[in-house]
């Protein structure tokens, strides 16, 4: 038999929880530095960092230690 399929409701939340505070860090990190920037600038520096921690740290992060819960 295969493992169970993941909640995808709790597993969102999850998600929810994790990146929430990520993208308000990045946000807070680059707004003294992107001052005279436009949006779409700023973005376009914020989004490969939050994509980045979120492939390579956070998603493997919650199934490895909050598996059990999904």
């Amino acid at each position: 038999m295969s493992a169970p399929r993941p909640n995808r409701i709790r597993f969102s939340l999850f998600v929810f929880i994790f990146v929430y505070p990520l993208v308000t860090g990045v946000i807070y990190a680059l707004a003294p530095l992107t001052t005279d920037w436009s949006v779409w600038q700023r973005t376009l520096i914020m989004v490969p960092i939050i994509v980045v921690a979120m492939v390579f740290v956070i998603i493997p992060s919650i199934y490895k230690h909050l598996g059990r819960w999904l």
